[in-house]
């Protein structure tokens, strides 16, 4: 049986890569062809280019891993079926579970590269990939939330800014709270708060602090107030994506950093943590499904199976990116959003999985 199982895995795996060779290069062109315009407009140079479609190929390939497996799955397997093989090993005694041996030594390799992708270099092509994006091809769309950020930037401290202008590092109607034994110690306020890059003060305009004492309050003014803060223009206002650039350990931190701090955007943070996790167990899903689903010969062959599959993936894609927006809209529990198509699809497969085996 082990000439039968490497048959099936070397055709599992070489399918599957030829999937990926063949669709990486039409996406590539397709996105080409619908951005080409702006980047002509920008006057982008060759080299950034260059590199925004190496981090595409990264980025494109991390996301669509599971369906390019389960689409070659199909594929081969279906092939199986029609020239009969599939029947021959059944017929000369090999359990369908043991059949299936193979399908999940190769899925296993292909969840460990999806790990590894989405753990060291999904990050880094994610982090190119939206930067170009939104410096040439996203020009006047807000990369941060921007508006009424609220944060707590220690435990002691909290502060507030209606709007912060990124290009001058500068906020208006800004407040700062600083509390201890939830009790208001003192409270800074300014019409507008610039910060300088070059010895990281920050300057308060119609600066006003207010000092909660016993008897009576404290009060200091001045027109002009240069002072030193303990957080920076980056921790008060994340990128929107600041999450899918960072390595796993860092996410998590960065994370823990934003929930203390208050952030509307954790939910959308940790779906990402999430997901890093959530995919490669999709491939075995989609895997077990596609093998259901081709392994038996049908009288339209392999365009049914695939008609079938394509059918499959597109209901797998509907649910994850419907419970994703409605996470990153909402305060919807990451977690649900994540493993809810995972929960669905797996009890698809152990229902495709028995009949198939019948």
């Amino acid at each position: 049986m082990k000439i039968l199982d490497w048959y099936i895995l070397k055709r599992y795996l070489f399918t599957f890569f030829m999937m990926l060779l063949l669709f990486i290069p039409i996406g590539i062109t397709v996105h080409l062809a619908e951005k080409i315009g702006k980047i002509l407009e920008n006057e982008v140079p060759l080299t950034e280019v260059l590199w925004y479609f190496y981090d595409f190929t990264i980025y494109f390939a991390h996301i669509l891993f599971p369906l390019f497996l389960f689409l070659s799955v199909i594929w081969f397997t279906s092939k199986l079926a029609n020239n009969t093989e599939i029947i021959a090993f059944l017929s000369s005694g090999v359990s369908f579970t043991r059949f299936l041996r193979p399908y999940l030594i190769g899925a296993t390799i292909v969840a460990v590269l999806s790990i590894v992708l989405g753990l060291y270099l999904a990050p880094k092509a994610s982090e190119g990939f939206n930067d170009f994006t939104y410096k040439y091809l996203k020009k006047g769309v807000k990369s941060v939330d921007d508006t009424n950020v609220f944060r707590q930037i220690n435990d002691n401290d909290i502060i507030y800014v209606s709007r912060f202008d990124v290009k001058n590092s500068t906020g208006h109607n800004f407040t700062l709270e600083h509390i201890e034994d939830n009790k208001l110690k003192y409270k800074i306020t300014a019409s507008t708060i610039k910060f300088n890059p070059t010895d990281t003060t920050y300057r308060l305009t119609n600066y006003t602090k207010r000092t909660i004492l016993e008897n009576e309050d404290e009060i200091e003014h001045s027109v002009l107030k240069d002072t030193l803060f303990s957080f920076d223009v980056d921790d008060l206002i994340p990128v929107i994506y600041a999450a899918e650039t960072k390595m796993y350990g860092d996410l998590r931190q960065f994370i823990a950093k934003e929930e203390a701090r208050g952030s509307s955007n954790v939910g959308r943070f940790k779906l990402v943590l999430y997901r890093k996790w959530s995919l490669p167990v999709s491939v075995f899903i989609l895997t077990i499904i596609a093998v259901a689903v081709s392994s038996i010969k049908r009288r339209g062959g392999m365009g049914v199976n695939l008609a079938i599959g394509i059918c499959i993936a597109m209901v797998f894609v509907f649910f994850d990116k419907i419970f994703g927006v409605m996470t990153e809209q909402s305060n919807f529990n990451p977690i649900i959003a994540t493993w809810f198509p995972n929960i669905i699809f797996g009890i698809l497969a152990g229902y495709m999985l028995y009949h198939a085996k019948r």
